[in-house]
């Protein structure tokens, strides 16, 4: 990946792009810790801090922690991403959208209009939420005490509810800035700095504040928590990168043509298909889907109310049932997303078109059933994995005492090392694809 970085950096055209992506990632986290005026943060924080469910936690941590610092940017990327996933399911149940999808690239860029219309009716929903959530933390732009009684605290409101909307709004075109000018997918770099944001600084507090603090009192347990936290981090990263990186290869062999006085094909080649297809959306889906009947629970103030108890209880991010719930829509957003990525029956019309086939296999609808049958099978093992992966240390930095203390828990979690791991690979190689296209152009000149 080094190697891959030099590269990146010595060819001019990436070099820009690599330059253009860190500018407005720069942005990004300016507008993290940009206070929002009339907006007590010390409020907001201790109301995160003290919020039993775990959804405000989980909430600020995917948002590097600018929710619970009251900032321009506290609802992050979230409404376009709950917009996205909205728009594909709609997408497969409504004929219009269907046939836009495949119109090619101007029925890909209504599609895209729509969802960020979408995402700016959700972002004003989520503010009006987050306003009310806040409503302890509002003072008033204005400094006299009278004013902030009445009319003022008011007019705050409106002001806090107009400046979430165009923070959001603002990420929402920062992320495509990134998708078309930069490196990557904009929308997972986002969430990429968010949580490389919120992971420092707890892993900063809790070497600088937390184990000084017990090692005056004696306690020196904490020092192998951290230990066996890296230990647990390192497993899970080479785990990570075994399973993105995997894939089955499928031997395809193209039959000889004569055409003229020329022969063409008679050669094989492999059709690759990833283990992990959908790398980390599928949680990033399966969260952001959860987290919306909490996230309205709790912003609208119905968590002291019976239904607001029971799925605090059961399904909130702390619930008994969360983790079951959790696993189940994992399973069902890679099968979703792969469907959105591979289409079998469209790989095997190309290879039948162009004289390929699977030896063993006729070609045709045999083929496209097969090449289903291997994918679906390829979806579960990395659904399985996502699931586990997501789960199982997330359980044990949150319900062991000793990771708690630290404050590990809610700060860090094994969906934020996946999603960073998975998308500095999906980086690495949009770096070398870039690099390769690029010495290609320079060959063929």
């Amino acid at each position: 990946m080094l190697q891959t970085l030099k590269n990146a950096i010595t060819t001019p055209e990436i070099r820009k792009k690599l330059l253009f992506t860190l500018a407005i990632m720069a942005v990004y986290l300016i507008g993290c810790v940009v206070p929002i005026p009339g907006i007590n943060p010390v409020a907001i924080t201790q109301m995160v801090g003290n919020d039993s469910s775990g959804f405000l936690q989980m909430f600020s941590a995917i948002t590097g922690n600018a929710f619970q610092n009251g900032t321009l940017f506290s609802l992050g990327i979230i409404p376009f991403i709950n917009s996205f996933i909205i728009m594909q399911l709609l997408t497969l149940i409504i004929p219009k959208l269907e046939r836009l999808s495949k119109e090619g690239e101007d029925g890909r860029k209504k599609l895209t209009q729509y969802t960020r219309y979408v995402a700016i009716l959700l972002a004003i929903v989520q503010s009006v939420g987050v306003m009310f959530a806040w409503k302890d933390a509002i003072t008033s732009i204005f400094g006299d005490a009278d004013v902030a009684n009445s009319a003022g605290q008011i007019f705050t409101m409106i002001f806090v509810v107009i400046i979430l909307t165009g923070g959001s709004s603002l990420v929402m075109w920062l992320s495509e800035r990134i998708t078309e000018h930069g490196i990557g997918n904009g929308s997972s770099i986002i969430i990429f700095v968010g949580i490389i944001g919120g992971l420092g600084n707890s892993i900063w507090n809790a070497m600088a504040v937390t184990i000084p603090n017990q090692l005056r009192n004696g306690d020196s347990t904490g020092i192998f928590f951290l230990l066996g936290f890296f230990l647990l981090v390192v497993i899970l990263f080479f785990f990570i990168v075994f399973v993105d990186m995997a894939e089955r290869k499928i031997l395809v062999q193209y039959a000889k043509q004569v055409k003229g006085n020329k022969m063409y094909g008679g050669q094989s080649t492999f059709i690759p298909i990833k283990v992990n297809a959908g790398g980390v959306m599928p949680i990033i889906f399966a969260s952001s889907l959860i987290m919306f009947p909490q996230m309205i629970i709790q912003f609208a103030g119905a968590g002291a109310s019976k239904f607001g108890q029971w799925w605090g209880t059961w399904i909130g991010a702390n619930g008994n049932l969360y983790p079951l719930i959790m696993f189940i829509m994992i399973i069902f957003f890679a099968y979703f997303y792969s469907q959105i990525q591979f289409n079998p029956d469209d790989v095997s019309r190309m290879l039948q078109q162009n004289g390929g086939f699977i030896p063993g296999i006729r070609p045709g609808k045999a083929t496209g059933m097969h090449l289903r049958k291997i994918n679906n099978r390829l979806v579960l093992f990395g659904a399985l994995f996502l699931g586990v992966v997501a789960l199982v240390p997330a359980l044990i930095l949150q319900r062991v005492p000793g990771f708690t203390t630290l404050g590990l828990g809610s700060g860090f979690s094994a969906t934020g090392l996946l999603i960073v791991v998975s998308v500095a690979l999906e980086l690495q190689k949009q770096m070398e694809s870039q690099i390769l296209v690029k010495n290609n152009k320079g060959f063929l000149k």
